[in-house]
């Protein structure tokens, strides 16, 4: 309890994610709204910003993904045992749910930094003594379950999560909403605050991160009102949070006033979504030590020293030795062509320009779109060899997430013996540290607009990794074409209509890796290793989630 003593001298920030990622020992995070959670919290640690987080504990993981020969996807438990990581903290407090009392405790994470920084965090659980079994088992699964099961979680993440925090004696300067799902804490804030909306308003910060109406929770009254029974509760979440239906999201920003998207683009997406509304944008950023191989660790370590601390150090990447800058390359691609070839025998070698993709699976980020012309592929192929290393899983109730795995697997069955193709089972976090590190070019293909952000791509710059992607989310701020990487398609404000847009997407892919890429990586060495330069000199130094906190400190926190 000691480190929770020193937190509370002053005021804190209250963090609230559905998922956080912080090690794959900790299964509590589906993608990149957990992990982007992660690196949020460990910057703060960094930075000594006064955060304390709060999440749910879902000791029954999100889930492990094992894969067919065909591709076909099944789910498995992935318990972990909180103990092992945490403490379990003294008080229990409780929130109503269908008219009954359930009981919530909390365990503590502590997210300590090398710098003498550190952020508690606090993952709920409702399987305490004397709940139901059905209760008991809430916090069980991430995303798991109904809307009945999804409704039940927020309760307790906003609700509880509030009376948790009051329950440890934190002081709360603002309430920062990671995305919807926790924005019924706006509610109990109301409550205690006398319904005075303007106060409520003013310490609640909130983060979208959907750039689709489609996205966004939303909860049919019926439901609502079966779960939530108090009557003045319903009055005030049908004046804020929508009159037909709850939306969570329309609920947190009612109820904040400082909302933001989480790049440019992706701000006046929402804000076309949500007219009426001022949306900011804090373009996201990764946490550079985290998501850099030991290989550039070691060699930014020698040469730029506290760049650690202070990834916008990164912009002096000009004083280190092309020679080191490739070897510390090779060395993270002979790492994962190995583990590659371990786990699958497929023989993938280090001289071979090495394409990556690894993102959830599902339909918007088109991971068969390099697949959409075989002889076109087999052409660029031909003139120089490419190996296609691909990893993902698809939500459990996602049916066309997995039908793209398993298109995928077809592919690398029909394209056999002339390049090596291979899907990794189960993408995690050490995976995922691996491919951003380890492949040549990174490729990502959504479809415009519905990218809020992404953020694989910033982790692949901090390796040298260079960027090949669709104008959509941040590679809108962070390409420069021909400089920090190559865009795939028009850029965003050219008019086209969905077919000719895929047309174009297609034609950009194949004729920039024929005719740019291919002969560059092979022929042209020179200018590939500018392009290493520029992905670390401009994009990681800025691209980094320490960048992103001190906007966040300076625009919303204070």
């Amino acid at each position: 309890m000691d480190d929770i003593e020193g937190v509370l001298k002053g005021q804190n920030i209250a963090y609230f994610s559905m998922e956080i990622g912080l090690s794959n020992e900790i299964p509590t995070y589906a993608g990149g709204l957990g992990i982007l959670a992660g690196d949020t919290i460990r910057s703060a640690a960094d930075l000594k910003v006064p955060l304390v987080a709060v999440t749910l504990v879902c000791n029954k993981g999100y889930f492990k993904q094992v894969l067919e020969d065909s591709g076909s996807q099944h789910e498995q438990k992935e318990e972990w045992v909180p103990a092992h990581f945490m403490t379990l903290l003294p008080p229990e407090v409780s929130v109503n749910i269908r008219g009954k009392d359930v009981k919530v405790r909390a365990w503590l994470y502590n997210c300590k930094s090398l710098t003498g920084g550190c952020v508690p965090i606090l993952f709920l659980d409702t399987n305490v003594e004397g709940n139901s079994e059905e209760d008991r088992g809430i916090t069980d699964y991430l995303y798991g379950g109904d809307q009945r099961y999804r409704l039940k979680q927020e309760i307790v993440l906003g609700i509880g999560g509030v009376r948790m925090l009051e329950a440890l004696n934190f002081k709360i300067r603002k309430y920062h909403m990671n995305e919807g799902h926790s924005s019924l804490l706006a509610l109990e804030l109301l409550k205690r605050n006398g319904l005075k909306v303007t106060d409520v308003k003013e310490s609640c910060i909130f983060t979208t991160h959907t750039p689709v109406e489609a996205g966004h929770d939303k909860f049919d009254y019926g439901l609502v009102e079966e779960l939530i029974t108090d009557r003045k509760d319903l009055e005030v979440l049908r004046k804020f949070g929508g009159e037909d239906r709850l939306n969570m999201s329309l609920l947190a920003l009612n109820l904040s006033n400082y909302i933001n998207g989480v790049t440019k683009r992706h701000s006046l997406i929402s804000q076309e979504l949500f007219p009426g509304y001022k949306i900011q944008s804090i373009t996201n950023g990764v946490h550079s030590y985290t998501w850099t191989s030991p290989y550039f660790r070691e060699l930014y370590d020698r040469y730029l020293p506290g760049w650690a601390n202070e990834p916008e150090l990164l912009v002096r990447v000009g004083g280190i030795p092309d020679d080191e800058i490739w070897a510390a390359h090779r060395s993270a691609k002979r790492a994962l062509i190995d583990e590659v070839n371990r786990e699958t025998g497929v023989g993938m070698d280090y001289e071979t320009l090495t394409i990556g993709f690894a993102r959830r699976m599902t339909e918007y980020k088109r991971p068969t779109l390099i697949f959409s012309d075989l002889e076109r592929l087999r052409k660029v192929n031909n003139m120089g060899r490419m190996q296609l290393v691909f990893a993902g899983q698809a939500h459990p109730r996602d049916e066309a997430g997995k039908g793209l795995i398993r298109e995928i697997f077809r592919y690398i069955e029909e394209l056999k013996g002339e390049m090596k193709i291979v899907f990794l089972e189960n993408y995690d976090m050490e995976m995922a540290a691996k491919l951003v590190s380890g492949v040549d070019l990174w490729l990502n293909t959504p479809q415009r607009p519905y990218e809020a952000s992404g953020t694989s791509g910033m982790k692949a710059a901090h390796n040298g990794v260079v960027n090949f992607s669709v104008l959509d989310g941040w590679w809108i701020e962070g390409w420069i074409e021909g400089v920090t990487g190559w865009a795939i398609g028009p850029e965003p404000d050219e008019e086209f209509s969905d077919e000719e847009c895929m047309a174009c997407e297609i034609n950009d892919l194949y004729n920039k890796l024929y005719y740019i890429i291919v002969p560059m990586y092979y022929d042209r060495k020179d200018e590939w290793f500018k392009l290493i330069n520029n992905s670390i000199g401009m994009i990681a130094y800025y691209f980094n989630s320490h960048r992103m906190m001190r906007r966040y400190v300076t625009n919303a926190y204070l």
